[in-house]
């Protein structure tokens, strides 16, 4: 059961935005690139301090980090975290609770691993192309 502190405890999207970014392997600088001529590292880093993001500013970062906008906007890694605990960890109930997963983990680690690979191909090819025009 999910108490109401939880309920009412707010989203916070900057650092949700700064979270999956990190999880990607993607520098602040590589994400203000992909953001446009306008963006820059500080400005990267005032909108992951920002509790609320605009929503065209924050579907436009889930299409370069290639989460959907959902997950910035309801991530709360406090309620994961206890949701998974009470899952495997709560015995009291009498059950015995071991994950059985209809997915090998380790391919899904492979699969992440190639996409973080092909985002960095990608991110050195656009490198290369500002490189060339300078």
């Amino acid at each position: 059961m999910i108490d109401t502190d939880m309920q009412n405890k707010k989203i916070h999207q900057g650092r949700n935005i700064k979270r999956f970014r990190e999880m990607l392997g993607i520098k602040q600088e590589a994400l203000a690139f992909e953001l446009g001529d306008d963006w820059n590292q500080k400005k990267v880093s005032l909108l992951e301090q920002k509790e609320m993001v605009e929503s065209d500013i924050l579907a436009q970062v889930a299409k370069i980090l290639k989460v959907p906008a959902e997950a910035i906007e309801n991530f709360d890694e406090e309620q994961a975290v206890n949701i998974i605990s009470n899952t495997f960890n709560d015995q009291s109930n009498g059950y015995n609770y071991y994950p059985t997963f209809t997915f090998n983990p380790l391919d899904k680690m492979v699969e992440l691993y190639e996409r973080m690979l092909e985002q960095q191909r990608e991110m050195i090819e656009k490198l290369e192309k500002l490189i060339e025009r300078k």
